[in-house]
């Protein structure tokens, strides 16, 4: 039987302290990457994948990203007023259909965990996706994707995975591996950012999952990891042994936003990347180097 994953969540309720005062009252989540916010990525992504349902756990001052996934009827109006047809065409693009959008507030801020656990009755009774915007992935093939197109083979639990340096190991959960094709990594656990000498391995997760909805129980528990909050590292790690759990190495280089160098380096990378404007972004860098 195939399995289709219809249903993503993109926690979103942070409050991006490393970029203030640029996100004093902005969601770090619209901090734009050239000319497109963060959360927008992560969207389209998601609808690349064949996500259907797009559900956004968020907290105060996020109303911003409500708005920009909504339609903006003065903007649009004044665009076709003016003839500009692209920019329009363009703004539409990208917008899920109606009723396709939902928002629940976490409330607190208790870990991602907690974060995935708001979504709850949302989700249901069916495999979804979790996308962190913080991790941009610039691919050919959409990161989910990918792994929405691996899922069927594996089932379970699946995580986007890439290899570090060891010295690297202590910035990210790391995977204690089994089986291993080069693709496919099967995970017997995970070590939330182990010092490099107690590793068990350079391969780290990076914020993208495709999850059986039976974590919602383990999530139920609230059980309190590192830094006092839910982690969901930890309800997966509880389900090994109960479902299958595997890490994909995806195809693309990840940018990490929730950083500063990381955020400006996906700037110039993205920039690059673009038909439009890569070239003249070439040598706008040049000149400072």
């Amino acid at each position: 039987m195939s399995v289709r994953i219809r249903k993503a969540i993109f926690p979103v309720g942070g409050l991006g302290t490393r970029f203030l005062p640029a996100t004093k009252a902005m969601p770090k989540e619209m901090l734009p990457v050239v000319d497109k916010p963060l959360i927008q990525y992560a969207v389209e992504e998601a609808q690349a994948a064949g996500i259907e349902e797009f559900i956004f756990v968020t907290g105060r001052g996020k109303t911003a990203i409500e708005d920009h996934f909504d339609h903006s009827f003065e903007l649009e109006k004044t665009l076709e007023e003016r003839g500009k047809t692209a920019e329009l065409e363009e703004l539409r693009r990208w917008l899920p259909k109606p009723g396709r959008v939902a928002y629940t507030r976490q409330m607190a801020p208790m870990g991602l965990g907690h974060a995935v656990w708001c979504a709850r009755d949302l989700v249901g009774d069916e495999p979804f996706a979790v996308l962190l915007a913080d991790d941009l992935i610039l691919a050919d093939r959409s990161c989910l994707a990918q792994m929405v197109d691996a899922y069927p083979e594996v089932r379970g639990n699946m995580i986007a995975v890439m290899d570090v340096p060891r010295e690297h190991t202590k910035r990210y959960g790391i995977v204690d591996p089994g089986r291993d094709d080069g693709k496919l990594v099967q995970v017997k656990g995970l070590v939330e950012k182990p010092t490099p000498d107690k590793a068990p391995s350079t391969c780290a997760v990076i914020g993208r999952y495709v999850l059986e909805p039976s974590v919602f129980r383990h999530l139920d528990k609230g059980t309190r990891g590192a830094g006092g909050e839910i982690q969901l590292t930890d309800a997966l790690a509880a389900m090994i042994g109960a479902a299958p759990f595997h890490g994909l190495r995806f195809t693309g280089t990840r940018f990490d936003c929730g950083d500063k160098v990381g955020f400006f380096e996906a700037n110039l990378a993205f920039a690059l990347a673009r038909p439009d404007i890569g070239a003249a972004a070439r040598a706008a860098m040049q000149s400072y180097v």
